[in-house]
């Protein structure tokens, strides 16, 4: 079910002031796709998808759920939150304490009066699909957190909706509960093949779960593409910084070669990606990810983007040693493999390929 949003805007008023949560969005989330809102808080992430679902009214524009309007301003449309047929997942999960696992997830069939045989139907099948068959009779307040987060989605699920909306659903997990959790959740929903629209502000979240990531700040839409697009292509400067640990460069480009584009830093030369967008002359910014920075012990010979400098700190954190080295004066964020013999102090080098040397518009 594709969802369309047309020049939705929403302003907050506080203390004389004008907050813009939402700032004339145009956005078309895909059917049967799993879409991310991400970005930091306060961005208009959560006020956007709770104007999807009903709970706030955008202050003007056009929101449209699988061909049909659910609000419009100047139309004098709204459709109530119970009539969009669509399912929640809150980051509080919502679980009635009350309740067993059985009539938690029920309760949005029986409160339209479904004949009981049906909703016992409907809800032994849900819970085979979020894997917790043989919980029914269990008190919901007594699972473990995972399992909570799938009562939940089985809820939001048994009514059959046509799109399912998650606001942080996973925040309240500790790690290791999160990743298996986010996992099981892509497959749950992969397998479902349902328009699923997902908020959050953790980066791996949104790059693991994602078919589609839009990153929002200051109530914008800045970009919009698949992970990796968004992970390796950015042309947004707060995004790649946002998206992931990156060092930042200013830099200006010299000239292209070889089908390279060439940038001028306090590291010195640096061979780049062919960037159409930027003329010699241009003052850009050179993003060099950690994870691209292929260290050695000792100097190494000048050639294209190989570069020496002195290791200023190394941390070992398990699955990496983090780190800094220090190039002519300019100091980076580096990462290496966890069973490296390079310590801090020693001097070293690193390459970087051309084709992971980002720039962006200063």
């Amino acid at each position: 079910m594709e969802i369309r949003i047309r020049n939705v805007s929403k302003h907050y008023h506080s203390s004389g002031q004008v907050i813009k949560a939402l700032d004339n969005i145009d956005l078309t989330i895909p059917a049967n796709r799993i879409f991310t809102l991400l970005g930091p808080s306060g961005c208009g992430k959560t006020t956007l998808l709770r104007c999807i679902v009903g709970l706030e009214s955008p202050d003007s524009g056009e929101i449209e759920i699988g061909g049909e309007t659910v609000w419009s301003r100047e139309r004098h449309i709204y459709v109530p939150t119970e009539h969009r047929g669509l399912g929640m997942v809150f980051q509080t999960y919502a679980i009635w304490p009350h309740m067993d696992v059985f009539n938690n997830v029920a309760y949005p069939l029986q409160t339209r009066g479904l004949p009981r045989e049906e909703i016992r139907e409907r809800v032994a099948k849900t819970l085979r699909f979020v894997q917790l068959e043989g919980f029914e009779d269990r008190p919901a307040t007594k699972l473990s957190g995972g399992q909570q987060q799938r009562v939940a989605l089985a809820r939001a699920l048994v009514a059959e909706p046509k799109v399912i909306l998650f606001d942080e659903p996973l925040s309240n997990l500790d790690a290791k509960l999160r990743e298996e959790t986010r996992k099981e959740l892509r497959a749950f929903l992969t397998d479902l093949e349902i328009t699923a629209v997902y908020v959050t502000h953790d980066r791996i979240e949104a790059l693991a779960l994602s078919d589609m990531v839009a990153v929002m700040n200051r109530g914008h839409i800045i970009e919009t593409g698949t992970p990796r697009q968004i992970y390796f292509h950015s042309t947004h400067r707060f995004v790649v910084d946002f998206i992931g640990r990156t060092n930042l460069i200013d830099a200006v480009v010299t000239s292209p070669r070889g089908g390279l584009t060439v940038v001028d830093c306090a590291l010195g030369e640096v061979a780049c990606r062919r960037h159409e967008a930027f003329d010699t002359g241009d003052r850009v910014t050179l993003c060099l990810r950690p994870e691209f920075i292929r260290l050695k012990r000792g100097d190494a010979a000048r050639a294209q983007n190989v570069f020496s400098g002195r290791i200023d700190e190394l941390v070992f954190i398990g699955e990496a040693y983090e780190g800094e080295i220090t190039v002519n004066g300019l100091q980076l964020f580096i990462k290496t493999e966890p069973d490296s013999d390079i310590r801090a102090g020693d001097t070293a080098s690193f390459t970087v390929d051309p084709n992971n040397c980002i720039l962006v518009s200063k």
